[in-house]
């Protein structure tokens, strides 16, 4: 680590980003103190001062992936529907970014289900985010562009769609390019414009 001595905040920016190219590169199987540390071109032990366990550093990789997908989002356009459409955009991996991003995310699913405590924290994650979506189907049914009906259930549904989507990307993008991806969103909210 090039930094000077007393550099912490340099440092911990230098561990993030190990972190993250460990993640983007390797998934989230391949995230170890030792890979952190090869990146970093630093030993485990100093490694260790930041992360005390595998568990501190699957900890801090999660919310730096939160962070990073939560400043890479494209601002919403507009409010209602077509702010609906851009969040759920957001989740979609229709950039090289947005693909390292969601292969880090569905990579990281199973540390989240082996672990109370993740699961937990994930389970959280999930309900801010269709909270969010909750809110862009409320406003779109105050400005007449969607149907009434629960929010909450018609952004559960939008949530689970998407992720399902990100999913298929992932595994089949020759069958899931970007284009395909819009246009199967759009086909799904103009399902939802219909009632």
């Amino acid at each position: 680590m090039p930094r000077a001595k007393g550099d912490h905040e340099g440092r911990r920016q230098d561990v993030s980003e190990a972190v993250w190219q460990v993640m983007a590169t390797r998934g989230f199987a391949g995230l170890t103190l030792r890979a952190v540390a090869a990146e970093l071109g630093a030993t485990t032990g100093l490694l260790t001062h930041y992360f005390p366990s595998k568990r501190a550093l699957v900890e801090y990789a999660l919310d730096l992936l939160e962070q990073r997908t939560r400043t890479g989002a494209r601002r919403p356009a507009g409010q209602g529907l077509a702010a609906l459409r851009e969040a759920l955009l957001n989740v979609l991996p229709t950039t090289g970014e947005a693909v390292d991003t969601n292969r880090v995310w569905v990579s990281s699913w199973d540390a989240a289900l082996s672990d109370p405590v993740l699961t937990e924290d994930y389970a959280g994650k999930y309900a801010r985010s269709r909270a969010r979506l909750s809110g862009h189907v409320a406003r779109a049914q105050e400005l007449g562009e969607l149907p009434a009906g629960d929010p909450d259930r018609i952004a559960a549904g939008a949530h689970a769609f998407v992720l399902g989507l990100v999913v298929q990307a992932l595994l089949d993008p020759a069958e899931f390019p970007p284009r395909r991806q819009v246009e199967l969103l759009d086909g799904y909210l103009a399902g939802l414009t219909a009632g």
